[in-house]
């Protein structure tokens, strides 16, 4: 009871702050126990709004730039979703809270975390499909996309990813290097894209490529 005390005040709070717009949004970050997806020694700054380490140098991003993210893609049930670094899983959870079940799929580069969101994942009852991979190649078999989001900083958003969201899907992804910034593009028939920037962010650097 005192994690579900804590998360229903941390999302008063990103609603104060004006990070949560959407009544969807809340209500995901609402249902997803954050607490559940971090390390046990973790488990009491779960619902503090910062990143947390997650192991193998990774980390899971704070509560409010999921939301930032979930908003700035303009996530609706039934969206078919791609997920670049799944990382403990968490922000998939709350993504899934959104679209609906079965409509997020993710690729992981690290065996050892792919392994543990499954895990954690199945557990608490989430259907999200997770592949182990190099995130650069997307996951063409579940292709076309409505939405991609990358969790973790490349310099370009990769091409497959692009190319794997159909006409009028959108793609979010923090890009540069000591200095990021959050990029959306919004797909156009023949290939073209629309880009729109919202700001500085720091993320894990993306492996593979």
């Amino acid at each position: 009871m005192e994690f579900d005390r804590r998360r229903e005040r941390l999302v008063e709070q990103l609603r104060d702050r004006g990070v949560v717009e959407d009544d969807a949004t809340a209500e995901a970050l609402q249902a997803v126990p954050r607490h559940e997806f971090v390390p046990e020694e973790r488990r009491g700054d779960a619902y503090r709004d910062q990143p947390l380490p997650i192991g193998e140098g990774q980390t899971v991003s704070a509560p409010h730039m999921v939301a930032v993210m979930i908003e700035r893609l303009g996530l609706e049930h039934g969206d078919r979703v791609l997920e670049i670094g799944t990382g403990c899983g968490y922000h998939a959870a709350v993504t899934a809270e959104v679209v609906g079940e079965g409509n997020v799929f993710s690729v992981e580069y690290v065996p050892e975390l792919a392994d543990r969101a499954r895990e954690t994942l199945d557990r608490l009852g989430y259907d999200i499909s997770i592949r182990t991979g190099d995130g650069h190649e997307g996951w063409p078999e579940h292709a076309p996309y409505d939405a991609a989001y990358l969790t973790c900083a490349a310099e370009q958003v990769p091409s497959a990813v692009v190319e794997q969201v159909r006409p009028g899907g959108r793609v979010l992804a923090p890009i540069g290097g000591a200095r990021q910034q959050l990029l959306r593009l919004t797909v156009r028939e023949a290939g073209r894209t629309e880009r729109e920037t919202f700001g500085g962010v720091r993320f894990v650097r993306m492996q593979g490529g």
